[in-house]
């Protein structure tokens, strides 16, 4: 089994719904850097993004 460091992007943000905060978690920061644009509507919301180093493991075939 090989690991490798990568990046996620974690955007924190409140549920205009629900009022909660909730949480997801993207692959580039583009997506999100959208994603948390598109959360961030009214003086009441905000959104984070966070850049995240993972080790995901790799099983050799």
């Amino acid at each position: 089994m090989e690991k490798q460091l990568a990046q996620e992007f974690h955007v924190t943000y409140v549920d205009r719904d629900s009022g909660r905060i909730r949480s997801e978690s993207f692959e580039s920061r583009a997506e999100a850097e959208r994603f948390a644009s598109r959360q961030c509507i009214g003086e009441e919301s905000w959104a984070v993004v966070d850049e995240v180093a993972v080790e995901r493991a790799r099983i050799a075939a």
